[in-house]
């Protein structure tokens, strides 16, 4: 019981489906299996519309599989994953609030008193580098400063679970790469059980423990599951000039290449 209490996420032969608008099912996920140890770094790539956001969203309780099971530190998830905080792709920040009240929101809700919830999210923005631009709305911060309030607004609820679905996807490359290194510095400070979805091999491999590989869709599902053996701590820099990051994502990328591939010509024949 040990064991089980100690993953983090376990998906067991989830499957996902929804009704088209002209009656048919479509099964997004079929029989995907996996788990995510506590203070494990999981990242899941795969070509777009394979299902990846699908499984986070299993994942957090925001879908219930037709079929399997999620379980959160060896319970059955019934209804939203309260050990999870989430990382969005697009900008969840209210952009009538200030940097800090969006960070303190989180606690603000849950009955922290105001000024408690303002000085421990002027810690965390000090902590994501941004202590000087608290009294800022989002439309005065650049990208990768609004996804610093982003991370801050999340882990300042302390969740066990990272859920991040392409966070740094709009961002350009160098800030993608900042933004990377930061989240690795954050997480090896605080260990969370992190399960990131991304579309950027490079970026997966950089990041993680381990990179799970979805098919194609539909009824797409794990096809790999790689550990990575490069050292820790990383700079997301360095690690990508190694030969052993450059042996590890030819090996993944002759699998995940196929897929792609199917992918493509699927998403063409949809549009034909």
């Amino acid at each position: 019981m040990g064991g089980e209490a100690s993953t983090a996420i376990a998906l067991r032969e989830a499957s996902v489906a929804f009704r088209l608008a002209d009656g048919r099912i479509y099964t997004a996920v079929e029989k995907a299996s996996l788990d995510v140890a506590d203070g494990e770094f999981v990242a899941i790539v795969g070509p777009t519309g394979c299902g990846k956001s699908t499984l986070l969203n299993v994942a957090a309780g925001l879908l219930r599989p037709v079929s399997g099971e999620a379980r959160i530190f060896g319970g059955p998830l019934a209804g939203l994953n309260a050990d999870a905080g989430y990382l969005f792709q697009a900008d969840a920040l209210f952009p009538w609030k200030t940097a800090i009240d969006n960070v303190a929101i989180g606690l603000e809700i849950s009955g922290t008193p105001r000024a408690e919830a303002l000085a421990r999210a002027q810690g965390w923005l000090d902590t994501v580098g941004l202590g000087a631009f608290a009294g800022r709305y989002p439309h005065m911060l650049s990208g990768g400063q609004r996804k610093r309030v982003g991370l801050a607004q999340v882990l300042i609820r302390d969740p066990k679970i990272l859920l991040m679905d392409e966070p740094f996807g709009p961002l350009d490359a160098q800030t993608r790469q900042i933004m990377g290194n930061l989240l690795l510095q954050l997480w090896s400070a605080h260990r969370k059980a992190v399960l990131f979805v991304t579309h950027d091999l490079e970026e997966a491999i950089a990041l993680a423990d381990r990179v799970v590989i979805m098919s194609a869709g539909p009824s797409a599902h794990i096809i790999g599951d790689w550990r990575v053996a490069l050292p820790r701590p990383r700079d997301i820099f360095e690690i990508r000039l190694t030969h052993e990051f450059h042996t590890l994502h030819r090996e993944i990328w002759g699998v995940l290449r196929d897929e792609v591939m199917k992918g493509y010509a699927q998403a063409g024949q949809a549009v034909a």
